[in-house]
């Protein structure tokens, strides 16, 4: 019975590399690579959708995903500094596997956060085009754990347990072949979670910034049970995994970091009533000022409408518009090209849209 589950068990390749004359191709950096490029064309396409310039993704990926290699493997050097005792110099061997996602996210965000500022980009919607791209990444990235034999879980004799070499087998279980194949269930895990964002942005078109936030929440909490199944060397803190407190933390941090912002109102419009008298003489009320919204972008776009976003902008703000969407509109206006994006007049309508219905009676809530 058990020689027939290890004959079923999943195989491990036989070897990392892939050998072209003298050229020695590491699958763990073709996985990464592969997974950089997919994660980049599809942040392209949603940033297109929202209006956006694919161009801008990729100004800012040219920095950010070198910037976030570098952050992940000095996460894994200095969180598992006793494999490196001895051999100091393999903390630069990235082909040998070891890339921690926490310190690559870390990083990269930050550099990504500071190059889209920078270009007057609005930050937290970039970084909600992303959310789903970066577990997609993530997930085929892992397949360089599977030829590399590294990152599996405890043992296991299930049906889709992984063979392990005996060469890379943890100390303790020389005798034991199978075990839990960790990387593909981070990997599944993370396709699912990208599959679960895309859903919750179109369906409840969450606030700028919250769907990137439950991206992370969602990563922290599948790293969790999945770490939990590891045996594999470890650097522990009061008997537990590093990336266990880790995640923890992130985890924690990301559901307050939602709750707060849940809390303070979705996109758009502010619990105020709308079409109330003004607060200074001569301002319009926001009933008019929804009208006066609507007609103006109705209109064609041309040389002047930048000035007339700018005009309508302070009204909107006047009236509740959500202040990060009027800093990343101002923002867009401060660029040096001269016409308005289309993300910008979507934002715009959906602000107007918001304030009549309000107007109406009926509040929709739709978040931008």
């Amino acid at each position: 019975m058990v020689t027939a589950l290890i004959l079923a068990a999943l195989p491990s390749p036989s070897s990392n590399a892939i050998d072209i004359g003298p050229l020695s191709i590491r699958a763990y950096g073709v996985a990464i690579g592969i997974g950089v490029v997919l994660a980049v064309h599809i942040a392209q396409r949603r940033w297109e959708a929202r209006g956006g310039d694919a161009a801008d993704i990729g100004s800012v990926a040219i920095w950010a995903v070198p910037a976030g290699l570098v952050g992940a493997r000095l996460y894994h050097v200095v969180t598992d500094w006793h494999r490196f005792e001895g051999r100091g110099w393999h903390a630069f061997a990235v082909w040998e596997g070891g890339l921690g996602i926490p310190g690559g996210l870390l990083v990269g965000v930050v550099t990504g956060v500071v190059v889209a500022r920078r270009q007057g980009l609005p930050v937290a919607g970039l970084l909600d085009a992303v959310a789903p791209a970066i577990p997609v990444a993530q997930a085929v990235g892992r397949l360089g754990n599977w030829f590399n034999q590294e990152l599996f879980g405890r043992p296991s004799d299930l049906p889709w347990a992984l063979r392990i070499d005996p060469q890379h087998r943890p100390e303790g279980f020389a005798d034991v072949a199978t075990y839990h194949p960790t990387f593909l269930y981070e990997g599944f895990w993370n396709l699912a979670l990208a599959g679960l964002l895309v859903y919750v942005g179109r369906r409840w078109r969450p606030r700028p910034g919250q769907l990137f936030v439950g991206y992370v929440a969602g990563y922290a909490a599948g790293r969790l049970w999945v770490e939990a199944l590891r045996v594999d060397p470890a650097t522990e803190i009061a008997g537990v995994r590093v990336n266990i407190w880790v995640s923890s933390a992130v985890l924690l941090a990301a559901v307050a970091v939602l709750v707060v912002r849940s809390r303070a109102g979705r996109v758009g419009v502010r619990p105020r009533p709308v079409g109330t008298e003004p607060a200074q003489p001569g301002t319009p009320s926001c009933q008019e000022v929804a009208r006066m919204l609507q007609s103006f972008l109705d209109r064609e776009v041309d040389d002047g409408t930048a000035e007339r976003v700018a005009a309508h902008l302070e009204m909107c703000r006047h009236c509740g518009l959500d202040a990060d969407v009027y800093r990343d509109i101002k923002a867009s206006l401060s660029r040096s090209t001269p016409a308005v994006s289309e993300l910008t007049l979507r934002r715009l309508r959906h602000f107007g849209e918001e304030l009549s219905a309000a107007a109406s009676g009926s509040p929709q809530g739709t978040g931008i």
